[in-house]
């Protein structure tokens, strides 16, 4: 007769636990997803064609006289639901008998999957304000610079803040709900900005001494009128020679990744950025026979673009710190 032993029983031995609980990943918090309007009612295809109209014209009126017809300009907007993505796993039948968190592992991988799309998503749309633009390009809009390098060599200042708010006034975008998404090193160069002489009599620096600029992922004040949050997801920037607000001055981000920073009102009304699911992450689950294992598959369709332009100015920075 033969019982348990240490020669037979290696696969109740685990010598490398260090919790009995599982430790997820810490998950960054998404911001843009939020800002993007969502379209319904998907045609036939993958495209959707948006038409828009330009503004009237006004013209003086001579009494007795034939009033002067004019069109309005009109125009379409087209965008693409291009992204088809998937995300997949498994686990076979003998790491599931040989694994003493199975269940738990497998309960995560369809969260874990989603989530991945979403961050797809997140990082799609904080990447599309750039998509087309060329190296070094101020993308002016009525003259106005709506990219631009940080004005202190390539380092966020508060006057840039002011600048983009300026920007979006000046292209009639309405003054309500602004919103900039900026990368953890502007964060930093704002908190170090707070040790300057008389902040803590600004109002729109209240508490920012004692506290710091921000509470987990959203800074707990306002700065020129822009509620202003972080996120790992802005997309990087390599200009060489990206001008700062005055024109005169270039910064280069090619040696050392910069980060886009965007500034814009989130006003429904004017939403800056447009998408679409074709088909929202969706789970495909079967026991595979042949190779002994558990299958997990989600899927997704989405497409998502700028879609006003006017409203989002970036501001490039340095994530030197």
């Amino acid at each position: 007769m033969s019982g348990m032993n240490t020669a037979n029983s290696t696969l109740l031995t685990r010598t490398d636990v260090w919790t009995s609980e599982l430790k997820e990943i810490l998950n960054d918090e998404m911001q843009a997803q939020k800002y993007v309007r969502m379209l319904e009612g998907f045609p036939d295809g993958n495209t959707f064609h948006i038409p828009s109209i330009g503004q009237a014209q006004v013209d003086n009126y001579v009494e007795d006289a034939a009033v002067e017809y004019r069109p309005l300009d009109t125009g379409e907007f087209t965008f693409s639901v291009d992204k088809y993505l998937s995300s997949a796993t498994y686990m076979t039948k003998k790491a599931e008998q040989d694994t003493f968190y199975a269940n738990e592992l497998m309960s995560r991988f369809v969260p874990e999957q989603e989530r991945a799309i979403m961050a797809h998503f997140e990082t799609t749309t904080m990447a599309s304000p750039e998509a087309g633009v060329t190296a070094n390009s101020q993308e002016d809009i009525d003259s106005i610079h709506h990219r631009m390098s940080g004005g202190n060599a390539g380092k966020i200042q508060l006057e840039d803040f002011a600048y983009a708010r300026y920007a979006l006034k000046k292209a009639s975008v309405p003054d309500q709900n602004m919103v900039a998404i900026v990368d953890p090193s502007v964060e930093f160069i704002l908190n170090t900005l707070t040790n300057v002489a008389n902040v803590s009599n600004n109002p729109r620096f209240e508490g920012i001494v004692s506290s710091g600029i921000a509470t987990g992922m959203r800074f707990v004040a306002n700065v020129y009128g822009f509620d202003v949050y972080t996120s790992n997801y802005c997309k990087d920037a390599t200009d060489s020679a990206l001008p700062e607000r005055d024109g005169s001055t270039t910064n280069n981000f090619s040696s050392a990744n910069g980060k886009v920073n965007l500034f814009f009102s989130a006003n429904a009304t004017v939403n800056p950025f447009v998408g679409a699911w074709r088909q929202q992450p969706e789970v495909d689950y079967e026991y595979n026979k042949d190779f002994q294992r558990h299958e997990f598959v989600t899927t997704g369709r989405y497409g998502v673009k700028l879609y006003r332009p006017e409203n989002m100015v970036r501001v490039i920075t340095s994530t030197a710190v």
